[in-house]
């Protein structure tokens, strides 16, 4: 969620002044700056950081409700997951728009990638746990014992992605 306000804010200070540069712009690579004025940045028509505070809000809430102890019905579980699995899909694009079309990295887009692909990581553990998501014994074990190395895995991956992509700046 502050990871999408602070984008938010920002965007909304870059419409006003072109030529204003977000603070989590450091160098050439690590440019929000960039990644704001792209086409990519409003993928809807909107900033895509509203879609991101919109869909953290509804995360917080069922948090909230799961805190004072909430249940919900398998296609609340299902339709949550769905947003999620949606979530990830939006981020792999955005992902993949940063490093090999842009060329530029947002510290605080990768801040909201690292919390969407735990939360889908995390939502799916729980339905496959819960037998919401049908899958082998095996499996709902794996997730029982195991939760948190797909979501690892998972950032890992992309860690590596943005490593390797700009290997000659890193190291230069």
């Amino acid at each position: 969620m502050l990871a999408a306000w602070v984008i938010t804010i920002d965007k909304f200070k870059l419409l006003e002044d072109p030529n204003f540069t977000p603070g989590c712009s450091l160098n050439p690579v690590v440019s929000c700056g960039n990644i704001m004025k792209s086409e990519q940045a409003s993928a809807f028509g909107f900033p895509n950081p509203m879609l991101g505070l919109a869909a953290y809000a509804v995360v917080i809430c069922v948090g909230m409700s799961l805190l004072g102890r909430a249940s919900f019905p398998r296609w609340y579980w299902l339709t949550f997951n769905a947003g999620t699995l949606f979530g990830v899909g939006f981020c792999t694009w955005l992902q993949f728009q940063s490093l090999y079309r842009i060329n530029s990295l947002c510290l605080w887009c990768s801040l909201a990638w690292v919390a969407t692909i735990v939360m889908f990581w995390y939502v799916t553990s729980f339905n496959v746990r819960n037998g919401f998501l049908p899958a082998p014994s095996w499996l709902r074990s794996f997730f029982g014992e195991f939760t948190w190395v797909l979501p690892v895995l998972h950032v890992g991956i992309i860690g590596m992605l943005i490593l390797t992509r700009w290997w000659d700046f890193w190291t230069s």
